[in-house]
């Protein structure tokens, strides 16, 4: 099936532009805090960087979804582009030729604009296969996409920090004109690289083309709100996207805040620091490429919801036993299985809602699963960080263990999720089944 999709025209454009593009986003998520932290040495600042991005990308997306719905998801997604580029030029050009002019105040208004390109961009992007690529294709498609921005992640960050140690990374003496023998061209050079990447991923994905049918046209005249609040209707009414939506949630309250926060504090107190964290990161990473590789085995001995159920609980017998590890291996061994199991979900999972919304839904169906998992993440990361002034590391990762469990069962025992299939295991498509369970 892969052969299949690497000799589709459409499939290769896309999946060329999205490598380049890739490359550069990991070149950035590494160029601008860094420069944050250059010019600011504060923390706050950087902080405060990330939540004038994240803040409205979280907001925004759900109307993002709804233009997604409404224009297409390719034509969407080029309008992000071009805006991804003027931006990400802009602090280029400041970093490589008027250091002096770039203040934090400048940065701040560059991050905001950024956050609101990707609200628009990440529903477009993840809504975007399913016009492009025959129904019976897309779970492989999925597969690829999704393995190679794994691969970006894994790669990305080291060839980002080594062209910043190359180039320079003295903002400050750049911003001396001249005064020293220090520059920032590396920090400049990456958000070159990221603004051109979107200008060719641009070119790239002018050159796909639509599938017939594939992109069914709103009804004319309807509001964007209205459009947002139709979605989140319509996905309501759906009893299987409903029931996932709510069960997702949770888990994302257990699990997301417990990775972000206490990864990096049990690296510092029980291991070696900023090295074990790394080793730590790239087992997760490297397991769940692994997963994502494993997922086109589909396993039609259990339905869909089952699956995850079960990959969930035994995510958290993995997770239940890592605040007690006293050796770096004894960590990377077990976040390598979850990353195995969070990989094959991964696939599965967006495969699944790719083929269970109805076309003209889908743009609102992604945007609002994004925003799930980017509205619960900071809210969960500030809850376990305050029950951490109250635990213990060991204590917590056996709790957030056994609550992921605990959910797990209870959706098995009391929701009809583990009965909700896959496209593939049932005749009907879920979206045409709203109401029975």
């Amino acid at each position: 099936m892969s052969q299949t999709l690497l000799k589709d025209a459409n499939f290769r454009w896309l999946m060329g532009g999205a490598v380049l593009s890739g490359l550069g986003d990991q070149f950035t998520m590494i160029a601008l805090p860094w420069l944050v932290l250059k010019m600011t040495g504060d923390p706050l600042a950087l902080g405060l960087v990330i939540a004038i991005m994240g803040v409205p990308r979280a907001v925004f997306m759900l109307l993002g979804g709804a233009l997604v719905d409404r224009y297409s998801p390719k034509s969407v997604l080029m309008v992000t582009k071009f805006a991804n580029a003027l931006v990400i030029g802009t602090l280029a050009v400041l970093v490589l030729g008027a250091p002096a002019l770039l203040t934090p105040p400048l940065l701040y208004a560059l991050a905001l604009a950024l956050g609101l390109a990707q609200a628009f961009a990440f529903p477009a992007g993840m809504s975007i296969l399913p016009t492009l690529v025959a129904r019976e294709h897309l779970q492989a498609a999925n597969g690829i996409m999704m393995g190679l921005r794994q691969l970006l992640m894994l790669a990305g960050p080291l060839l980002g920090a080594l062209l910043m140690v190359v180039g320079g990374d003295d903002i400050h003496a750049a911003s001396r004109q001249g005064q020293g023998a220090g520059n920032a061209n590396g920090i400049g050079y990456a958000f070159a690289y990221d603004c051109a990447s979107f200008l060719v991923s641009a070119w790239t994905l002018a050159k796909v083309r639509v599938l017939a049918g594939a992109q069914a046209a709103p009804a004319p005249g309807q509001g964007v709100l209205h459009a947002v609040a139709e979605g989140m209707r319509t996905l309501w009414q759906n009893m299987a996207v409903r029931t996932c939506f709510i069960y997702w949630s949770l888990a994302a309250i257990v699990v997301g805040g417990t990775m972000q926060v206490a990864l990096p504090l049990l690296a510092s107190r029980n291991l070696d620091g900023a090295a074990s964290l790394g080793i730590l990161m790239g087992a997760h990473g490297v397991g769940t490429l692994a997963g994502m590789a494993l997922s086109r085995t589909k396993l039609r001995a259990i339905t869909f919801g089952a699956t995850i159920l079960a990959i969930d609980a035994l995510v958290g017998i993995l997770m239940s036993p890592l605040g007690a590890i006293t050796a770096a291996w004894q960590g990377m061994v077990l976040l390598a299985v979850i990353g195995v199991l969070g990989g094959y979900m991964q696939i599965a999972v967006f495969t699944w809602i790719q083929q269970s919304v109805p076309p003209h839904m889908l743009g609102r169906a992604m945007s609002i699963f994004m925003s799930i998992f980017m509205g619960v993440a900071p809210l969960s990361a500030m809850l376990i960080g305050a029950l951490l002034q109250w635990i213990s590391l060991q204590q917590l990762f056996a709790g957030g263990g056994a609550l992921l469990l605990a959910l797990a069962t209870f959706a098995w025992i009391a929701t009809p999720m583990r009965h909700i299939q896959a496209h593939y295991e049932a005749a009907p498509a879920l979206a045409e089944d709203v109401s029975q369970p």
